[in-house]
């Protein structure tokens, strides 16, 4: 069966989000959506998820799912957003439990705390299917670039965040907490194992080389062309690319905002007595 796939993308943060919809049906999930967010004023807004529910409004679609394939590292969760103004469950894999039991002791964020996945209205776990209409969807755990790393299956269609991207663009980074790369490998290899005409759609895209912004690709072209895990690649010499990769990158400048949020299920920290909100950010410096 194939899926009516409509992208969005979110510029500041490179992020492609979708509305997955059984038009018959009228029903739909939303796959990663994204609040935009300026990290030097604290301020958040509601333009990309607001164009999203436009076009649900416009299509005359009710949304089941909204579903984040991770914990995201480079953009703040708009899902809470959009359930508020366009109803659904908000799900993610049953790994958050790893990621947030991770960040708590990072962000020293107490025993009050839950590291359950509670926040979330639904914890998938690898193989479980849940329903868009008559189209069905089925979760594949994807771990690697994080412990909670989820990939969905609907039709002749997945959903992969950042586990892999378009073939000149490689796979993903696996020096965060929870990331190994030899778990990656194994999770990209099962990946593969689809049927090569399979669409792929990635949550990112940098347009390398300066080409113009994609989102889809399939299992075939991955398969034959991913500059860093195509067919012959072993899983050493994929672990070695990665961790010399790894070592030069950056950390992206809106992992602390992004995580803290995200583990949250999109919420913000609760308010302190003034009535703000704050973001933690640790410090590592040799003075006091």
């Amino acid at each position: 069966m194939r899926a009516d796939v409509r992208p969005f993308l979110h510029a500041p943060s490179s992020t492609w989000s979708y509305v997955v919809s059984d038009q018959e049906a009228r029903a739909a999930a939303i796959f990663d959506p994204a609040l935009d967010f300026d990290i030097h004023s604290g301020r958040c807004w509601t333009a990309a998820a607001d164009e999203i529910a436009a076009w649900v409004r416009r299509e005359r679609l009710t949304v089941k799912w909204i579903l984040e394939t991770h914990a995201h590292a480079d953009h703040l969760s708009a899902a809470p957003y959009l359930k508020s103004v366009l109803g659904g469950d908000i799900a993610i894999g049953e790994g958050i439990r790893k990621v947030q039991q991770v960040f708590r002791e990072v962000f020293d964020l107490g025993p009050e705390f839950p590291v359950d996945g509670r926040q979330f209205d639904r914890l998938l776990k690898d193989g479980e299917a849940i329903e868009i209409g008559s189209l069905l969807m089925r979760a594949i755990a994807t771990p690697g670039h994080t412990s909670d790393s989820l990939s969905y299956l609907v039709g002749d269609a997945v959903f992969v965040g950042d586990t892999i991207f378009m073939p000149d663009g490689g796979t993903a980074r696996c020096d965060f907490p929870g990331g190994d790369a030899a778990v990656l490998y194994a999770s990209i290899r099962r990946l593969y194992e689809l049927p090569p005409e399979t669409r792929v759609f990635v949550c990112h895209d940098y347009g390398p080389g300066g080409r113009e912004l994609r989102c889809e690709t399939t299992i075939a072209a991955e398969r034959a062309g991913n500059i860093h895990l195509r067919d012959g690649v072993t899983v050493d010499e994929f672990v070695a690319m990665r961790r010399k990769r790894d070592s030069g990158l950056d950390v992206p400048k809106l992992l602390y905002p992004s995580v803290q949020v995200n583990i949250r299920a999109g919420r913000l920290p609760e308010p302190e007595a003034s009535g703000r909100r704050y973001l933690k950010l640790p410090l590592t410096c040799p003075v006091a």
